[in-house]
């Protein structure tokens, strides 16, 4: 081998080595870019969960209230609308001062009756309802306690501070070592937060009617959205002429998916509240303003699936004698099925998870009740996370966390499912 070629041999060499070590250097930074990824989640999910578990749990302080008729400013035959209006609170105050007779100061009596949740009442009041021959009886409650309680007992409140730096005095602390040795106080677990609307209260808090919104909300845009987006999809796939105008249509789809969410809002709020005078904070008006929303990602997916159908099914069904319209709904169609589904399950997690355009339409009122249809007064999970998130009291730090654990658990399952489906049935050809 002459000394030239040599020459070209070892640069053709060092410029292999040089690619390789290219190479290898991508597959690090690609991998370090994966395992940063992994972390941050990582560190995510374990900050959420280590915040919001002990929301699933609530403690209950044992009383022996006496349900007297003067107490209660009752009759004897007390009819349901009187139960209703009893003073429950003057009552679990009695039942306190009885276990403490010590108490005489006023501000020590207010720092007493914060041992109990301020719901503590209500309990009460639907136990006498559902037994209204409770009255006159000294009956055992379990009974909520108070948001300074239960960060205490869970370890929010660092006792080893002075008095004036936390919100749970000292002589508290010694009445609740009291109750505890009495075995007067028991954690449980919290289905509180899964049976109850929202509250003023952290520990009477629940998802309940956020998730009854969200479920309603979803369905009408599922009702509206699916069928709507798969039959724009069919025609503009299968029928419409290959056009400017359909070129139009195409691009304008396009830009409406990247469209910020809160654009739709400001439409939803402008036509259907303002124009068409809708009820406000309704799940039939958030259901149409995320139809708006998951239009685009539906009809996108669902073309794919269409185009995904090789064209020898279209042909062979045309050449046994099918119509067009036989040929799409009894065969193109139904092989699309998978994908479409899996591109709607996606869209519906993505409404699931939007706050934006519902604040625009008045879902962030304060809604107690659960609502039962969808004309009814609502909110949806997002924006009761939203709403917590902003209140100072302790106990809805952990509730924010929870709900937030609650909603990534729906988001998980759906895309799950959108997953599973896509495996099940796809075809290969």
């Amino acid at each position: 081998m002459s000394t030239e070629e040599r020459t070209i041999t070892q640069v053709v060499e060092a410029s292999i080595k040089r690619r390789y070590a290219r190479e290898k250097r991508f597959r690090l930074y690609g991998l370090i870019a994966i395992l940063a990824s992994l972390s941050f989640l990582a560190m995510l999910i374990t900050t959420i969960t280590y915040r919001g578990l002990p929301a699933f749990t609530q403690t209950f302080i044992k009383l022996d209230v006496t349900l007297d008729q003067q107490t209660l400013g009752v009759n004897d035959q007390p009819d349901i609308a009187e139960l209703r209006k009893a003073n429950y609170s003057g009552t679990i105050k009695n039942s306190l001062l009885t276990l403490f007779p010590d108490v005489k100061k006023r501000n020590d009596k207010k720092a007493l009756y914060k041992l109990v949740s301020k719901g503590g009442q209500y309990e009460l009041q639907r136990l006498v309802i559902e037994d209204p021959e409770l009255v006159g009886d000294t009956i055992s409650v379990w009974l909520p306690v108070g948001d300074d309680v239960n960060s205490y007992l869970k370890g929010s409140i660092d006792a080893s501070l002075p008095e004036k730096k936390r919100r749970f005095k000292d002589n508290q602390i010694e009445w609740l070592k009291t109750l505890e040795s009495n075995d007067q106080i028991a954690q449980r677990f919290n289905k509180t937060f899964f049976e109850r609307g929202d509250s003023r209260e952290p520990e009477m808090a629940g998802i309940k009617g956020a998730l009854f919104g969200s479920v309603l909300t979803l369905m009408v845009t599922l009702i509206l959205s699916f069928p709507i987006a798969v039959a724009a999809a069919v025609y503009l796939e299968e029928f419409a002429p290959k056009n400017r105008w359909t070129d139009l249509i195409e691009v304008n789809i396009n830009n409406l998916a990247a469209v910020p969410s809160i654009v739709f809002g400001l439409l939803g709020l402008a036509v259907f509240i303002n124009f068409f005078h809708l009820p406000r904070s309704a799940p039939v008006v958030g259901g149409l303003v995320l139809s708006l929303m998951t239009l685009p990602t539906i009809i996108i997916s669902s073309r794919a699936a269409l185009k995904s159908v090789p064209p020898s099914i279209r042909d062979a069904a045309l050449g046994l004698g099918a119509s067009r319209l036989q040929v799409v709904f009894h065969h193109v169609l139904p092989l699309a099925m998978p994908g479409i589904l899996t591109g709607t399950i996606i869209g519906m997690a993505q409404a699931l998870g939007e706050t934006a355009p519902l604040l625009m339409i008045g879902m962030v009122a304060f809604i107690v009740d659960v609502p039962t249809a969808v004309t009814d007064p609502a909110t949806v999970l997002p924006v009761q996370i939203f709403q917590w998130a902003d209140l100072p009291e302790k106990g809805f730090v952990e509730k924010t966390s929870a709900a937030i654990m609650v909603l990534l658990g729906f988001l998980v399952m759906m895309n799950a499912l959108a997953v599973y489906l896509r495996k099940k049935f796809e075809r290969k050809w």
